[in-house]
């Protein structure tokens, strides 16, 4: 089964301390929900711009996406360290 990165852009010079709060909720919701990946994690693309970022099985985006509203979504290949 494929497994998708939802990810979440915060921009800004605060962008690295909140992407790294909104990984602390994505936690939470994965414990609350049950679900079966437990992947999170946050990455500094530049000096203002950071995003966190959560993996889930494809099966599982849809009501995730919906509850949690990312900004965007890719797939997920843990091979080339994304």
């Amino acid at each position: 089964m494929r497994k998708l990165k939802l990810i979440w852009d915060f921009r800004g010079p605060d962008g690295l301390k909140i992407a790294q709060h909104h990984e602390i909720h994505l936690k939470e919701y994965i414990s609350i929900e049950n679900l079966t990946l437990n992947v999170t994690g946050f990455e500094i693309i530049s000096d203002l711009h950071a995003i966190a970022f959560m993996v889930v099985n494809e099966d599982e985006m849809k009501p995730v996406r919906d509850a949690l509203k990312p900004h965007r979504g890719q797939i997920y290949n843990a091979d080339l360290l994304q």
